[in-house]
């Protein structure tokens, strides 16, 4: 691999990284210790038994927790990755389009960060089709 794709690698697992970080709500008071009010624990609550339910719902699905889970994980990449490839196509675009203009080594840039973007998305997406058949049309 060169090093703008391992760049690139480093990027999307950082952004990754603090989108997951943002996503989980923390409610502590000033002492330190964690309150969550019962509106918010019953939400907390049908949030853990839906993704409870959708992994159990994979498992039986393909038959198996190790295959369950890899399918479960393959579906939440498959989600997360759309914005998250949307957002590397539009920094690529404006290095190709806005930023270079004038300099010919940040349009490059622009265009390997767009298509390094789009094959990333293009194995997300198509990843959990591919493993749905191998687990589905080989097992049986």
């Amino acid at each position: 691999m060169s090093r703008k794709h391992i760049n690139i690698a480093i990027v999307f697992i950082f952004i990754l990284m603090i989108i997951c970080a943002l996503s989980y709500k923390t409610y502590a008071t000033t002492t330190g210790e964690e309150v969550l009010k019962s509106d918010q624990a019953t939400e907390l609550l049908e949030i853990k038994q839906t993704a409870k339910s959708t992994l159990d719902d994979y498992i039986d699905k393909y038959g198996s927790r190790p295959f369950g889970v890899a399918a479960y994980i393959l579906n939440g990449i498959r989600i997360y990755s759309i914005p998250f490839c949307f957002v590397g196509i539009a920094i690529g675009a404006v290095y190709q389009y806005v930023l270079g203009i004038r300099k010919l080594d940040v349009q490059e840039k622009g265009l390997a960060m767009i298509a390094s973007f789009v094959t990333i998305l293009l194995i997300c997406q198509v990843l959990p089709f591919i493993f749905a058949i191998v687990v589905n049309g080989w097992r049986r």
